[in-house]
């Protein structure tokens, strides 16, 4: 069973992906777009205050991670 995502904000999320090794490219508007620095993955984060289930496993597939990895990363 897939323990369930964390409600958290794009800001957190962003600060969690920097710790699993990527970089922001840019933020334009209220999305924040980052690379992997070894591995050709690209994410786009929404900095909104609270990210839905949906959006934020979005975000997670293509960064490659699962909840239990992102909230190791939140900790």
């Amino acid at each position: 069973m897939t323990p369930a995502l964390p409600r958290v904000s794009g800001v957190d999320v962003v600060r969690a992906l920097r710790r699993a090794g990527f970089d922001e490219v840019r933020t334009r508007g209220s999305h924040c777009k980052l690379r992997h620095r070894a591995e050709a993955r690209t994410v786009i984060v929404p900095l909104h205050r609270d990210l839905a289930t949906g959006t934020l496993a979005s975000i997670l597939r293509p960064a490659g991670m699962d909840a239990e990895e992102l909230r190791t990363l939140l900790a």
